[in-house]
């Protein structure tokens, strides 16, 4: 009996199949997997490990988010060298580890505890502190792996222009920094668009 298409078979029958066609198959999805995966590190070496920072004039402002591993040093050397007016420290969820840091001179220093206590209350607070005062720039001090995200955070919530500078962190520290991120970063673009 003829059957013009392997549709038409009947039950039972096995179609054959090129020798090499299902190897094919498996070397297709493996590069698909190889590209994403290597597009992934990309991604994540861009955004987490060496986010794209700039140069700043003179600013506002220095915000400064809360981290374990908070750069207080590196957001208070920024202070007396640029001269800002202001530098928030957060206290936040983690905090950096201590109160409220020693005055600067000629810099208005105000500790604050964010709500929420995250990336999202800082940038909420720091943007009603800069609608209040007329800021028009912000440093924004972070770790690194958190500088890109807290960028678009304040971002959302503040008009003006925004620098980002971030101190480093423990080497054993990155792959759960790395994770979180990434976390935090998708919660951000899905759940919580605004500011």
């Amino acid at each position: 009996m003829y059957f013009r298409s392997a549709s038409r078979l009947p039950v039972g029958v096995i179609r054959h199949v090129r020798p090499g066609g299902m190897r094919r198959f498996w070397r297709g999805v493996l590069a698909i997997t190889a590209f994403l995966a290597v597009m992934f590190v990309a991604l994540t070496a861009r955004l987490f490990v060496w986010p794209a920072t700039g140069g700043q004039g003179q600013v506002d402002a220095i915000l400064m988010t809360a981290s374990p591993y908070a750069p207080l040093g590196l957001a208070t050397r920024m202070a007396q060298a640029d001269g800002a007016k202001y530098l928030l420290v957060s206290l936040g969820h983690d905090g950096y580890g201590g109160s409220c840091p020693q005055r600067i001179p000629r810099t208005r220093l105000i500790c604050f505890d964010p709500n929420p206590a995250t990336t999202q209350g800082e940038a909420e607070y720091a943007s009603r502190i800069a609608a209040k005062h007329n800021w028009r720039s912000i440093l924004v001090v972070s770790i690194v792996p958190q500088e890109w995200r807290a960028e678009q955070r304040l971002r959302r919530c503040f008009t003006g222009t925004i620098y980002g500078i971030a101190g480093g962190i423990p080497w054993y520290s990155w792959p759960y920094e790395i994770a979180y991120e990434w976390g935090a970063t998708i919660k951000m673009f899905v759940w919580q668009r605004s500011c």
